[in-house]
This record gives C-alpha cells, sequence and structure tokens, in this order.
C-alpha cells in the first residue's frame, strides 16, 4: 500500500515538473476590474482555500454589495481595501491540469506607473483591461505601451463590464476597431479581444452562453495554449557569474542562472571583459552533474583553464560576442521624487555588475498619451519615460533589450540613498561621433552657468566656496587677480571665478556657513537651459 503512495506521489511531481509555467500581467484604467478578474479566475478554478474565501467574505460585509467582493484577494493591503483601489503589485501563483501560471496584479492610478512597470518587467502575457462603458483611455494606451516597451508581445485585451450594457456586440466591436491599430503600431503579435464581465464570470474560465456572438475561447482556455515567443531559450548564451565557489584546492566553480541559450560541456565560452578563452568541463547542479543546461536553470560552470574570474563577469560563447560600449543609449522609466538629472553621477546595476556612470545627454522625452517625442529635455520627472545617453566608468557587456530581457535590462541606483532610481531598456551603443561642446552642454554636466564671484580679500572664504562647488560637481577657480583674458576663457569653459581682490559695486555680505549655503543654491539654482552666462558679485569679511 505505501508503495503504491509513493508511486502516486512521484508520477503527481513528474507531471507538476513536466508543466510550462506562464507569466501574466493585468493592466488598465483604475476601476476596470483587473482585480476581480484575477480572483474570479482564482475561485472559478478551485485554487482559493476555503479560509480566504471566509476572510474576505468578512471583508465584504463593509461594502453594499451582498456578493462577494473577489478583487480582496489580490487587494491585501489596508489602503487598498479601505478605497478599493490597487496600490502594490499582487502576486498570485496558480496551476490547472495543463499548465502553471503566475499572476500580477499591477494598479491602474496614474502615480502608480513605476509599480505597473515593475510588474510587467517579466510578464509573458499582458491582460489589458477596458471598461466596457467608458472604452479606450489614456491609461489604457499608456499601459499598453509600457508593456510593449517592456518586451511583452503576446496580448489579450479583455473588454470587461459587458454584462452593464447588455453584452452588446456594437460596442465590443467600436472598442476593437480604436484599439487594434495602436497594438499593432506597437508591434504586438495578433491581440485576443475579448468580451467579458468578471464580476460574474463570463468568459473568465467557461465560455458565456450569454454572448452567443462570440466564438473565440474563454479567457483561461486562451493562457492555457498560448505560445509566447521564448526568447531566452532561442539566443545566444549568456552567464553572469553570482558568486564564485572554492570550497577547496580541487574545485573552483562559477555559480548563477543562464540567462539565455543553452550550453554543453566541452563548449568553448570567453569569459568578459577579460575576453581569455576556455572550455566547460563540468555543469554541476545539486542533483548532480548534467550534459547540457539552458535558460533559466542555475548552475555551476567549472572551466578547464585557470582563470581569474569575479562576480559580474560573462560567460559567452566565443563566437558570441555582446555589445561592449562605455556609453550606451536606453528607454528609461523613471521612478523616484528626485527627477533624472545631467549633472548627478548614478550607479547602474546590470545583470551581477555595478557600475558608476553619468547621463551625459536625452535624447527626448515621450508624451506617454501621444507617444509623441518631446525634445530638448533637461531632465526626466517621476514615472516619465524618456530615451538617454549613458556614460559608464567602465564598459557594458549587453544585448539589445529587443532580443535579450536580461542582459539588456538594468536598473539606476540613486548613490547618496541608495534606493531604486529607474529601469533602463538598452537599445545599443552610441556610435563615436564629433558633436562640438556647446555651453548648454557645460549648464547640464556642471550644474551652474559660467559666473564671476568676487569675494575681496578673502582668500579662505574661496577656497571654502571652491571646495563645496566641487563637491556638487561644479567647476571653480580662485584668481588673486582680474585678467579680462582669463576670465572670458574660464567663462567660456563653463567655469566659476572666486576673485579675492577685486573691488565690488554691489556688495553682499558673507559672514556666515548659512549664507555660503544660499550663496550655492543662487549658483545651482539660477542656471537655465540655454546655458548663457551670468554674474554674482559679492563682497564679505570672512567666516
Amino acid at each position: 500500500m505505501q508503495s503504491t503512495v509513493n508511486e502516486s506521489v512521484e508520477q503527481f511531481i513528474a507531471l507538476e515538473q513536466q508543466k510550462t509555467l506562464l507569466r501574466i500581467l493585468t493592466c488598465g484604467s483604475v476601476d476596470d476590474g483587473k482585480s476581480t478578474l484575477i480572483g474570479r479566475l482564482l475561485h472559478d478554478t478551485r485554487n482559493v482555500y476555503e479560509d480566504q474565501l471566509q476572510s474576505i467574505a468578512k471583508g465584504t460585509l463593509n461594502r453594499s454589495t451582498a456578493a462577494v467582493d473577489l478583487s480582496l484577494l489580490t487587494d491585501g493591503l489596508r489602503a487598498e481595501r479601505e478605497q478599493g483601489i490597487t496600490i502594490d503589485v499582487a502576486y498570485r501563483y496558480f496551476t490547472t491540469a495543463r499548465r502553471k501560471f503566475v499572476l500580477a496584479d499591477t494598479p491602474g492610478h496614474e502615480q502608480f506607473t513605476r509599480n505597473m512597470a515593475t510588474g510587467a518587467s517579466t510578464a509573458d502575457v499582458a491582460i489589458i483591461l477596458i471598461d466596457a462603458r467608458h472604452g479606450v483611455l489614456p491609461q489604457s494606451r499608456r499601459h499598453a505601451y509600457i508593456c510593449s516597451l517592456l518586451g511583452i508581445r503576446t496580448a489579450v485585451v479583455a473588454i470587461n463590464k459587458m454584462d452593464l450594457l447588455g453584452f452588446d456586440q456594437k460596442v465590443f466591436d467600436a472598442i476593437r476597431a480604436e484599439f487594434a491599430p495602436l497594438l499593432e503600431q506597437l508591434h504586438y503579435d495578433n491581440p485576443y479581444f475579448l468580451p467579458c464581465s468578471a464580476l460574474d464570470g463570463d468568459n473568465i474560465v467557461d465560455r458565456s452562453k450569454r454572448i452567443p456572438w462570440f466564438e473565440g475561447p474563454a479567457l483561461l482556455e486562451y493562457l492555457e495554449n498560448t505560445d509566447p515567443n521564448d526568447r531566452a531559450a532561442q539566443g545566444d548564451f549568456r552567464f553572469s557569474v553570482q558568486h564564485v565557489i572554492r570550497p577547496n584546492l580541487d574545485f573552483r566553480g562559477y555559480a548563477g542562472t543562464i540567462a539565455s541559450g543553452v550550453i554543453r560541456t566541452g563548449d568553448d565560452i570567453r569569459v568578459w571583459p577579460s575576453r581569455r578563452t576556455s572550455k566547460i568541463s563540468r555543469i554541476v547542479t545539486y542533483d548532480g552533474d548534467l550534459e547540457a543546461a539552458q535558460a533559466g536553470q542555475s548552475v555551476t560552470l567549472t572551466l578547464e583553464d585557470e582563470i581569474d574570474i569575479a562576480r559580474g563577469e560573462l560567460f559567452t560563447r566565443s563566437h558570441e560576442a555582446p555589445t561592449t560600449a562605455k556609453r550606451f543609449y536606453a528607454d528609461i522609466v523613471w521612478m523616484q521624487d528626485r527627477p533624472l538629472r545631467l549633472d548627478r553621477p548614478w550607479i547602474i546595476k546590470h545583470t551581477t555588475r555595478q557600475v558608476r556612470t553619468r547621463a551625459v545627454r536625452i535624447r527626448h522625452r515621450v508624451n506617454i498619451n501621444t507617444f509623441e517625442e518631446q525634445h530638448n529635455i533637461q531632465q526626466l520627472g517621476l514615472n516619465e519615460i524618456g530615451v538617454v545617453e549613458f556614460e559608464g566608468a567602465l564598459p557594458l557587456f549587453f544585448d539589445p533589450y529587443t532580443s535579450n530581457r536580461t542582459t539588456g535590462a538594468f536598473i539606476i541606483i540613486d548613490p547618496e540613498t541608495n534606493a531604486t532610481a529607474g529601469a533602463g531598456m538598452l537599445r545599443g551603443a552610441v556610435e563615436a561621433e564629433f558633436r562640438p561642446v556647446k555651453p548648454g552642454d557645460r549648464v547640464a554636466r556642471y550644474g551652474h552657468q559660467s559666473k564671476v564671484i568676487r569675494l575681496n580679500g578673502r582668500t579662505d572664504l574661496a577656497r571654502r566656496l571652491e571646495r563645496r562647488i566641487f563637491d556638487r560637481g561644479g567647476v571653480a577657480a580662485v584668481l588673486d587677480h582680474a585678467n579680462i583674458e582669463v576670465l572670458e576663457a574660464l567663462a567660456e569653459a563653463g567655469c566659476i571665478a572666486l576673485l579675492v581682490n577685486e573691488p565690488s559695486t554691489a556688495p553682499l555680505a558673507v559672514e556666515d556657513h548659512a549664507a555660503i549655503e544660499e550663496l550655492l543654491d543662487e549658483i545651482f539654482g539660477s542656471h537655465s537651459e540655454d546655458g548663457k552666462a551670468g554674474e554674482v558679485a559679492t563682497e564679505g569679511e570672512g567666516i
């Protein structure tokens, strides 16, 4: 009897391991029914425990509706339940007889765009919900654009709340006619338009009898059978070293997750940035050695040759070189209140590697509602999207995001707070070209205009001020006498000249540290985008 039970368990585990995994994202405007749709999907596939149903039933007592509010299965934060909205990304896992799923429920409010982008970064399929009563809204277009930007090519457009309009086919056809050209423009592959009612379960798990004019499969049937293009499995071999394993003198292995492609024992590989070559001698896992491994597997690779390799280095096949560049450009989704500015240093975390970098040029910002490109931009604000050029202290080894979502992606870290400031999708290297330096370029780089600050006889004050300007990324020079040719040269170079013995006709007393702070605010807060030189005249008696 016991052996029969063990065999059944082993068969069950084997069947579960054979199931493929699909990552799904729900997105759309506010109150389109994203959380309710996921709740209905979980409920009708019997992936909700009894205690969960009892919990959300209690939560529904505070609502005016008599029906159980299935949206509470994903909206777990107190603020979400009080306001009836989604604020953070909620992940839910469920399985059917044919497939395993990871569901990401993302917020619809514009101020939570960064949360939505986070959920979309790992999804294979996007379910874009549209309220049949309101049609295509700006947030519907915004989320369709962001999903496309983050590499999602398979989309279900769920036109929800059709029950409130009597399942009118004309409403469905009108919304599809309006939205389909936009999705085609964004390069989606055959988006599937589905009329449904998440509240009542029409066309969610089973085909609805109340929509006789629609003959397509229900949502679950479509998700079980769709086959998104697995670019990772088909791409070139990429493996970033996460950890060097050295338990004894006889073993040196390099642990990490295969980002794309397939590797076999005996294959030739090249290590970046050293460009040294070797062969794979073993593919080690917890369950034993493998002859081959593919994208998504966590393995430890050993090499035939002794090579100095550290965390952050990249393995590729010898003939499959990545793009190598210190200067590159990428699509950026900005995620913090402090804007992306050209006069501040940033840290880029790319795969398992961190590189200090600086944004050198914003090519354009995207008007998310019209998709128009806005030029002559000096910064990106919270939730804004643009194309930005960066220059790193060290080169990146990458692939364009459109071909590899792992080696083509990075996050931007604010070095002052260590917080995630933005997400980037690499487009390519910036070709070497001669572009003369303009005054506006200097203003964008240094964060200030060229100025002449007169500090009569106060060398100590000038040196303190020079240090503070330097610490904020500016450029200043202390002069002990006025020379018109030198001043003109410094002004042309975008520098701040600190004169210590030139009398001033418009004195400004600088008596303590607070006055220096005010002066710094004036220096770094008064620059304009055209880069024209300005002048601040001051005279002080010391600190």
